[in-house]
C-alpha cells in the first residue's frame, strides 16, 4: 500500500467532497475523518439511502451534513433532520451553520419551548434545511403551515431513542406525508426491530455502515460499577465529587431525583445545573452552556439529555440511578470519551438490581468491573436492604405487637 493511499485515507481528500466544502472544513480544523465520516460521506454524496451504526461523539452529524449540503446545492429541493430531544436538534443546527453560512445555507430550527412566530418566520424565508424534534414538526403540519412536498433528503439521527421515548406515530406521520422519491439517511448506536421495520418500509435498499457492533460502548472509556445501599449513594456522590476535580455529568432516573440531587449538591458547596423535562428552554439553554463554559461543574440530568450534550472534556459520567433501557446505558457514558479523549463512567447499583447489571452487561459483552470504595461496606448483590429507621407501623396479625 502506497504512502499516498495511506495519506488519502486519513483525510477529507477523495471522498468526493466538493471543493468549496473541502476549504470550509479545512478552515474549521476539521483535517482527519472519524470512521463514520470515511464510510458513509462517498455513498451519501452518491444519493444512496444509509443506516449508520455508530456511537454518539463519532462525528455523524458531519457525515450527513456535508453531504446534504452539497447535494442541496447541486439540486432544488429541501433537506429534513429529525431528532429526539430540543438539545441535540439546537446542536445539529449549530453544526450545520458553521459549514453552510458562508455559502448562504438557510436552516429552519423547529422545536418546542420556543416562539413558534419565530419559527413561522424562519419557514417564510424558506429554508434549505429543516431540523426539528417530530412533535414540534407535527404541530405546524397540522397547521399547514410548513408543507414537506419538496424534501429530496431526510436523516433521521438518534433513531433508536426518537423510538423509545414515543415518537413512531409522529415519525410514520411525517414519513407518509414526504416524497417517495428521496434519499433516506438513517443514524443509530443500537439496531432494535423497530429500526429494521422501518428501513424495510420505508428505505430504498439501504447500505448498512457500521463502524462498531451495535450496543458497543466508547473504547475509550474507563466503566466501573459500584454496588451501593440506596441511601449511601449521596454520600458515596459526595466522596466521588472531592476525588474527581474536572466537570462531571450526573444521571438520575426521574426528573424529581435530579432536582434533590442538584440541591444536594449544591449544599455540598458545587457549582451545579440541572436538566431535564420540567426546566424551561431558557433554563435548559443555560445549564447546558454554563456546563460548557465552566460556569457549573456538575450537571445533573435525566436520560431526555443523554444524546443531547455534546460537551468536550467531561472528565467522569456517574449514572446515580441505573437507566430503566439497558440501551441508554450506552449513550449516557457517550458523554464522555469523546473525540479521542479518555474518559471514565461510575455506576450505582444497589443490592437488589443485579437483573438490571446483568441486561447492561449482555449489551456490552462484557462483565462491568466492580470498585470497592474506601468508607462503604463491600456490598454484594442480593445483600439485605438497609432501612432507615421510622415509625414501627402495626397491623392486626402482624408478629410484631406492642408489648
Amino acid at each position: 500500500m502506497t504512502q499516498k493511499f495511506l495519506q488519502r485515507q486519513t483525510t477529507f481528500d477523495g471522498l468526493g467532497i466538493a471543493p468549496r466544502l473541502l476549504l470550509i472544513l479545512d478552515g474549521l480544523k476539521f483535517t482527519v475523518p472519524t470512521p463514520i465520516q470515511h464510510k458513509s460521506i462517498p455513498v451519501a454524496i452518491e444519493g444512496k439511502d444509509i443506516i449508520g451504526i455508530a456511537q454518539t461523539g463519532t462525528g455523524k452529524t458531519l457525515a450527513f451534513g456535508v453531504p446534504m449540503i452539497q447535494r442541496l446545492a447541486q439540486q432544488k429541493g429541501m433537506g429534513l433532520v429529525l431528532l429526539p430531544t430540543r438539545e441535540l436538534a439546537e446542536q445539529v443546527n449549530h453544526e450545520l451553520q458553521k459549514i453552510g453560512r458562508s455559502i448562504g445555507l438557510r436552516t429552519a430550527l423547529l422545536i418546542g419551548g420556543a416562539s413558534m412566530g419565530a419559527q413561522r418566520q424562519m419557514i417564510r424565508q424558506r429554508p434549505h434545511i429543516i431540523i426539528s424534534t417530530p412533535g414540534r414538526l407535527i404541530d405546524f403540519l397540522q397547521q399547514r403551515v410548513v408543507s414537506l412536498q419538496t424534501v429530496h433528503i431526510l436523516v433521521l439521527d438518534e433513531a433508536d431513542r426518537m423510538l423509545d421515548i414515543g415518537f413512531a406515530p409522529q415519525i410514520k406521520e411525517i414519513l407518509r406525508t414526504l416524497p417517495r422519491d428521496r434519499q433516506t439517511m438513517l443514524f443509530s448506536a443500537t439496531m432494535p426491530h423497530q429500526i429494521v421495520e422501518l428501513a424495510t418500509q420505508y428505505m430504498k435498499l439501504p447500505l448498512r455502515i457500521e463502524v462498531a457492533p451495535s450496543g458497543t460502548a466508547p473504547e475509550k472509556v474507563e466503566q466501573e460499577l459500584i454496588v451501593v445501599h440506596k441511601i449511601e449513594k449521596m454520600r458515596l456522590l459526595a466522596k466521588l465529587l472531592q476525588e474527581y476535580r474536572g466537570s462531571v455529568l450526573v444521571f438520575s432516573r426521574t426528573k424529581y431525583g435530579a432536582k434533590r440531587i442538584t440541591h444536594e449538591v449544591r449544599n455540598l458547596g458545587h457549582r451545579a445545573a440541572e436538566i431535564h423535562s420540567n426546566r424551561s428552554l431558557g433554563q435548559r439553554r443555560d445549564a447546558l452552556e454554563g456546563f460548557k463554559t465552566g460556569k457549573y461543574r456538575i450537571l445533573i440530568a435525566t436520560d431526555i439529555a443523554a444524546r443531547g450534550i455534546d460537551v468536550q472534556g467531561i472528565e467522569l459520567v456517574i449514572n446515580f440511578d441505573l437507566p430503566d433501557n439497558s440501551d441508554d446505558y450506552i449513550h449516557r457514558i457517550g458523554r464522555t470519551g469523546r473525540a479521542g479523549h479518555a474518559g471514565r463512567a461510575i455506576s450505582f447499583a444497589t443490592p437488589e438490581q443485579r437483573g438490571d447489571v446483568r441486561a447492561i452487561e449482555r449489551l456490552l459483552r462484557m462483565p462491568l468491573p466492580t470498585r470497592k470504595v474506601e468508607g462503604f461496606s463491600d456490598i454484594r448483590f442480593g445483600a439485605p436492604q438497609v432501612r432507615s429507621f421510622g415509625p414501627r407501623r402495626f397491623r392486626r396479625g402482624s408478629r410484631y405487637r406492642r408489648r
